[in-house]
Formats: C-alpha cells, sequence, structure tokens
C-alpha cells in the first residue's frame, strides 16, 4: 500500500468514482486508518443503480458472511472504476459506500491477489 504522504490522501482530497465515462460519485476525504481512507460521499446521478449492490455488501460484512460479500465486491469492481484526485486511473481498490454517506476503501497500484482482501 501507499504511504500515508501519499498527497492522494490529504483531507479535503476528491476521488472520484465513474461508471464507463460518467462520474457517479465523489468522496472527499476526511481521513485515514491504513489501509483504509476514509471520506464523506456526494452521489451524483448514475449513482442510484449501484445503492443496493453497495447495501448488499454492508449487511454482508456486518454478518461475516464474507463469501456473500465477495460476490458485492465482484460486481462493484466489474461495473465501475476509481480515480485518484489528479484524474489518473486506481489500479485495484475495495470500496465500501455506508448509508451514512461515508465510505472506507483502500487501494493498490498493482491489482489484488486473488481473493479479496478485507
Amino acid at each position: 500500500m501507499n504511504a500515508m504522504a501519499n498527497p492522494n490522501l490529504g483531507t479535503g482530497r476528491v476521488w472520484r468514482l465513474h461508471h464507463g465515462d460518467r462520474e457517479i460519485a465523489r468522496m472527499s476525504v476526511t481521513g485515514g486508518d491504513m489501509p483504509w481512507v476514509h471520506a464523506t460521499v456526494e452521489t451524483l446521478p448514475g449513482f442510484e443503480e449501484f445503492h443496493d449492490i453497495f447495501a448488499e455488501q454492508e449487511r454482508a460484512a456486518d454478518a461475516e458472511d464474507w463469501e456473500r460479500a465477495d460476490a458485492c465486491y465482484e460486481r462493484i469492481r466489474s461495473a465501475l472504476t476509481m480515480t485518484f484526485p489528479d484524474g489518473s486511473p486506481v489500479a485495484e481498490f475495495l470500496l465500501h459506500i455506508h448509508g451514512d454517506g461515508t465510505a472506507g476503501w483502500r487501494w493498490n497500484d498493482e491489482p489484488f491477489d486473488t481473493g479479496a482482501d478485507r
């Protein structure tokens, strides 16, 4: 994982979530607990299509149903991409968007090993 000195992790830095070429959410960094980054989320038109999968992922994680959580992760990663504040693509990420308007994610410059880390 990247060091906390990374300028992308500064409070207020905005990471973006995309479906195809459409930006569907903006995540403004509020802090972190390495390897996780925490943010508030501003949803944009197009996000509603993915609301249920993030809610299902949150329920699965709360229930420690990792098989179901991993299935949600696969669906999210097959449909969505993320960009750093400078607009460059994030190679790999594990993103949780919570019902309270917050998000947590971890990322890597290269794809994760098979089987998502939690």
